[in-house]
């Protein structure tokens, strides 16, 4: 059997692709100029909706203007850093060595942009009966915040794509479930005093412990009583705090407290019940806290909310997914992505892309250019295909 590579035009622009430092706190502009003037030499117009600052975008572009329906590839632009991080190559360099394709969003998820993009010729060609839009968008991995924009511009647009693929890197294994991601930031207000007279002072660390320690309790109930969810490697919902701060000194009793915690909801369950029962339990701490000062309390903030995403293996787009891969079954992916957000915009979704997760965010983070040809294979199976259904 021969060995499926990307063609060197797709290889190309996915090296273009790595070599700009999208990192999420970064503008992804260059990329998307980058991108909005290789589908200018087609003549396609691609739509930018832009962050609060513009210094970031979202690219729409339709290939087959006036085609009912249409699907949508979607994909993010941004990537996660690499502070710290000890890698061989330069994160940015798209160095191609034994098969494999390095650098920074090279498996999340340039490689399968670049290849949808080398591909945009091949789509208006298509005398196929249905549209091919792009969709690629900025902050993906702190939130999703982009994805909501571009969803929100093409209501407002009248734009009413019938179905999704998610490009991220599943092994081009079509998924069709995924937990979701639910961050928060617990600020605690005390009052401050000597540490020799705690009973005039409302200590804030110790009434943070205590939330911590109700979200611990959850967690350990998910894994005791909920029902499993089969095809995950954790099965049922988890709750984790990441980050805690507060105190100035071992002898003053702290003023402030800040905790960040995290619940992954399985597609079966409910995030926002579990946020309600830890607002809950602070709200039931704070009486006694204002009984020695009215100002203190429990002050909580959203930090990201990526809702879970549950599709069909009969639906479609997963059909037609499976074909194109050359699948033999779907998959469930413990990571978020943004197909949740597609799926509740009415749109039926699928995720699958080129590479795999394992090497994504790491050292070294690669796709292999077998990978990018089965990716190329899907593409040029997408263009001949003649019904949706």
């Amino acid at each position: 059997m021969a060995v499926l590579t990307p063609t060197p035009r797709a290889l190309e622009l996915a090296r273009t692709l790595v070599g700009f430092n999208t990192v999420s706190a970064n503008s992804n502009l260059e990329l998307i100029h980058c991108i909005r003037d290789e589908l200018s030499r087609l003549g396609v117009k691609s739509r930018l909706s832009y962050n609060a600052d513009r210094s970031k975008a979202n690219l729409f572009a339709t290939l087959g203007e006036g085609k009912p329906d249409g699907l949508i590839l979607s994909g993010h632009t941004d990537t996660v850093p690499w502070d710290g991080q000890d890698w061989s190559v330069d994160p940015l360099s798209g160095v191609v060595r034994d098969g494999k394709l390095y650098g920074r969003g090279s498996a999340d998820m340039k490689g399968f942009i670049a290849t949808a993009v080398a591909n945009a010729e091949l789509f208006l060609n298509s005398d196929g009966p249905f549209a091919i839009h792009y969709a690629f968008s900025y902050e993906e991995e702190i939130g999703c915040f982009g994805a909501r924009e571009l969803i929100a511009d093409l209501r407002e647009a009248g734009i009413r794509p019938v179905a999704c693929i998610v490009g991220e890197p599943t092994s081009m294994v079509p998924a069709i479930a995924h937990k979701g991601v639910y961050r928060y930031r617990c600020c605690v207000r005390g009052k401050e005093a000597h540490s020799s007279l705690t009973p005039q002072s409302v200590n804030a660390i110790e009434m943070a412990a205590r939330v911590v320690g109700k979200v611990r309790d959850m967690a350990e109930g998910f894994e005791r009583e909920e029902p499993r969810y089969a095809g995950f490697d954790v099965p049922f919902s988890t709750a984790s705090v990441g980050q805690f701060h507060g105190g100035i000194a071992d002898n003053v009793v702290p003023r402030d407290a800040e905790f960040r915690y995290e619940f992954r909801d399985l597609p079966t369950a409910d995030a926002r019940a579990m946020q309600e029962q830890v607002v809950a339990y602070a709200r039931s701490l704070e009486p006694a806290m204002k009984k020695v000062a009215p100002e203190t309390g429990f002050r909580f903030e959203t930090i990201c909310e990526i809702p879970s995403f549950l599709g069909s293996a009969d639906d479609d787009v997963t059909r037609l997914a499976l074909r194109l891969a050359g699948a033999q079954g779907t998959t469930e992916v413990a990571f978020g992505t943004e197909a949740g957000l597609f799926k509740n915009a009415g749109i039926r979704t699928v995720v699958c892309g080129p590479g795999s997760i394992v090497q994504a965010h790491q050292p070294d983070e690669y796709v292999s250019l077998e990978q990018l040809g089965r990716c190329q294979a899907f593409m040029e199976g997408l263009a001949q295909v003649r019904s949706l259904a």
